[in-house]
């Protein structure tokens, strides 16, 4: 999962190094932390939270598929 979140994310970046995803997982959830340079958090928010949301959309289809978990998807700088 996190070769996915990686994958949609850093074209989207300036900075790619700086992508960085923690992982916190529960015993019915897993939470994926992306965190991006400061630079960057705008470009992947996007107008309105529209590439957030397209991001996460991908991310919890392909959860949805393969695991058996709930998946969130939090993004911060």
């Amino acid at each position: 999962m996190e070769n996915l979140i990686e994958t949609i994310v850093k074209p989207l970046v300036d900075f790619p190094e700086d992508v960085k995803i923690d992982v916190e997982e529960n015993e019915n959830r897993i939470i994926y932390k992306l965190k991006v340079n400061s630079k960057d958090i705008g470009k992947v928010i996007g107008k309105q939270g529209r590439v957030a949301k397209a991001i996460r959309t991908v991310v919890y289809a392909h959860a949805h598929a393969t695991l058996k978990k709930k998946v969130f998807l939090e993004i911060s700088e």
